[in-house]
């Protein structure tokens, strides 16, 4: 399929490098492209003789002569599209879309614009509780190319996949696909709305008609699965599950609803599920309790990098809550998030950049001010705070102005947290 053919990978993240040694395993000749000029030659190690790096801003001369080029999540595609001269758009594919043509395993593939992360390791811990050898992937840690590479043997793959991967996948057809909501988020990336949705919704495109469709009940009007997939449909959102402590909010009961809805697919019974959802521990960072100083409690839910995630948070405490918003804003109007706010936010703190967008649509309703960074905002919360008060981090932001990730700042928010007790 590949052999002495040119295959070009733009991005030389963890994603991209795996796509890189899979196209040589397969016999490509592999040049990687990056924006990122202090990159060296060191990342070509292990990919041939003829593999090459070129750095610097997009130009047409690094996608020349490519017969398929591999995009890594984040790039958009409009970016490469300009560069490409007659080479068919179908040709640009994602990593995941290339390692999926070479995994024969079942698979479980998760989108949403909230709650992927969770629900993936959801799934992934019940079915390894039920026995099962399971691969959790894609957007979700180790990148699916790793897998094949390194010839896994697992009885389900289990994939989170973002709109940035899906938007280039073409064949790609997962056996049991789950949608858990859309709103706005990754504007800075999507042309619009319209693009993000239709990304999402690439998730079902190739599915058979043997395959599952899970769809939220709440987007039924909104969604007609027969104009994108073939598949067997099933909504969730009945809320069938009682609160569980270690996953709360209504949010996390729909996500519980929809890998309950996956698993039974694979003969999970419905005690084996609750035995798997008992034992399971939330992950770091989503709606994360992490502890108390002075009777004032810290909520860590850095991932919460949207609107919705903030409305979702919000939704999960008693009042009174002191909000934690900033960073690099990412789309979606902030007024949204009043009515969830009202009644349980007693004072906001805005840190870093985004104030712009936060403050006035804000100010009129809440107690509002600004910081410069993260510890500020906190001191600031917590000398305001009293006992049964909630400290909650939920920025609606990606991190990228201060932090390389939501992880980072999540971990900044914990040791301010200890430094105050």
């Amino acid at each position: 399929m590949f052999t002495d053919r040119l295959a070009i990978v733009a991005g030389a993240g963890r994603s991209g490098i795996a796509a890189a040694r899979l196209l040589h395993a397969l016999g490509a000749t592999v040049r990687i492209v990056d924006e990122n000029t202090s990159l060296t030659d060191d990342i070509l190690q292990g990919l041939g003789p003829k593999a090459e790096l070129m750095v610097g801003p997009a130009c047409p001369e690094q996608f020349a002569g490519a017969e398929v080029i591999v995009v890594s999540p984040g790039i958009p595609v409009r970016k490469i599209v300009p560069m490409i001269g007659d080479l068919p758009e179908r040709k640009i594919i994602s990593e995941l879309e290339l390692a999926s043509w070479f995994a024969d395993e079942p698979k479980i593939a998760i989108t949403g614009t909230n709650g992927k992360t969770t629900t993936t390791a959801l799934i992934t811990h019940i079915l390894e509780h039920s026995g099962k050898t399971v691969f959790a992937g894609a957007n979700y840690g180790t990148p699916l190319s790793e897998y094949i590479l390194a010839k896994g043997q697992s009885d389900i793959l289990v994939l989170e996949v973002s709109s940035f991967q899906l938007q280039n996948c073409h064949l790609f057809r997962p056996d049991t696909a789950i949608l858990l909501n859309i709103s706005a988020n990754h504007l800075d990336y999507h042309l619009d709305m319209d693009e993000y949705v239709s990304a999402k919704l690439k998730i079902f495109e190739r599915q058979p008609s043997d395959a599952l469709a899970i769809l939220p009940e709440a987007m039924c009007e909104e969604l007609n699965p027969e104009e994108f997939t073939k598949a067997t449909v099933k909504w969730f959102g009945n809320e069938i599950f009682k609160e569980q402590p270690n996953l709360p909010g209504k949010h996390n009961r729909s996500n519980i609803e929809a890998a309950w809805l996956a698993l039974e697919r694979f003969g999970l019974t419905k005690e084996e599920f609750q035995a798997g959802l008992d034992s399971f521990k939330g992950k770091a960072h989503r709606i994360d309790n992490i502890g108390t100083v002075n009777g004032i409690t810290f909520i860590d839910d850095s991932k919460g990098t949207n609107l919705d995630a903030v409305v979702a948070a919000l939704g999960s405490f008693k009042p009174p809550i002191r909000l934690l918003l900033g960073g690099v804003f990412k789309g979606g109007n902030v007024a949204d998030l009043i009515p969830a706010m009202k009644g349980k936010v007693a004072e906001v703190a805005i840190f870093g950049a985004g104030r712009e967008h936060f403050e006035a649509p804000l100010a009129n309703d809440f107690k509002i001010s600004w910081h410069e960074n993260l510890e500020k905002a906190v001191n600031s919360l917590f000398a305001n705070s009293s006992e049964g008060d909630t400290i909650l981090l939920s920025p609606a932001t990606a991190s990228f102005d201060a932090y390389i990730g939501y992880e980072a700042r999540g971990n900044d928010f914990k040791r301010i947290m200890e430094e105050l007790s």
